[in-house]
């Protein structure tokens, strides 16, 4: 059987141009908006872990993209970066609210995402990125310690995820889970003593893998993302302890440096959004090349 390229070519709807992007009826590859599979206007996404640090970054990269934002967190109240970004949000035609919760709290938990899904009529994502971390030497580490590392970092993920995809699966219009392990769930990282934490990133990976398998038919996508060393707060805490690990952290990527919570901001979107519409299972390595020497 032939195909005729040109024919397949020339099938769809022409394409305008040269044309005036200040032109509102001006057509890019049949479609009035530039890359309009990133949109996210009026999506519902929920942001675990978002009072502060990556988490809130993640959620002003979302109200950018047009989606409606619920911030779930521990945190009696979220940091002060977070009255800034709801303004943000009114600015934009948006909005960004908080909600309290301790993802291990699974009933609380269930209740009020369902809450949320009630109000808005839909629940089109998630970005789990709720976690602890704690360097202790293996044979230092209590048991309790270790449950609880577990406790949030895989089964408060797993709880958000079922949460969330419950109202997805109500509602009848699939959504995009991601979950924010590391590229410790790959490696084991030279001069962090943190045997824990790097377990419980390497089942975050393998949990979003199961998820994505079980919940595929109910058109729900689940990826990961694995960033590398990420320059907070706490990370700079960590430097006045281990001022060392400041000069030596950067030469173990290919980069030479330090990532920054911004720079997770468009794989964010990517991954909530029609943009990544046939990716799911898949884990989105942003190390700086730390894990591809």
């Amino acid at each position: 059987m032939s195909i005729n390229i040109e024919t397949i070519a020339t099938s769809h709807k022409p394409v305008r141009g040269p044309a005036d992007p200040a032109d509102p009826s001006a057509v890019y590859l049949g479609t009035k908006n530039r890359l309009p599979e990133f949109a996210l206007t009026d999506k519902v996404v929920l942001v675990s872990g978002a009072g502060r640090g990556l988490g809130l970054v993640e959620a002003e990269a979302l109200i950018e993209a047009g989606a409606i934002v619920y911030a779930l967190d521990r945190l009696p109240e979220p940091s002060e970066d977070f009255a800034r970004i709801q303004t943000k949000a009114t600015t934009l035609g948006t909005k960004l609210e908080y909600r309290r919760i301790d993802v291990r709290d699974t009933e609380l938990l269930n209740s009020v995402v369902e809450a949320i899904a009630n109000a808005e009529g839909r629940l089109d994502g998630l970005v789990a990125a709720a976690g602890i971390q704690q360097e202790t030497p293996a044979l230092e580490y209590t048991a309790k310690d270790s449950n609880l590392m577990m406790e949030v970092n895989i089964t408060g993920a797993f709880m958000t995820a079922q949460a969330a995809a419950k109202q997805m699966i109500r509602f009848g219009n699939g959504g995009s889970i991601v979950m924010i392990a590391s590229m410790s769930g790959t490696i084991a990282n030279k001069g962090l003593i943190c045997a824990a934490y790097n377990a419980s990133k390497a089942g975050v990976l393998q949990l979003g893998r199961n998820l994505a398998a079980e919940w595929g038919q109910y058109n729900i996508r689940v990826n990961t993302i694995s960033p590398g060393y990420i320059v907070t707060q706490m990370v700079e805490n960590l430097f006045v302890q281990f001022p060392e690990r400041r000069e030596e952290w950067p030469k173990q990527n290919m980069l030479g440096r330090l990532s920054r919570p911004e720079e997770y901001r468009g794989a964010t979107v990517f991954l909530i959004s029609d943009a990544s519409s046939f990716m799911t299972g898949s884990d989105l390595r942003m190390d700086g090349g730390h894990a591809a020497w």
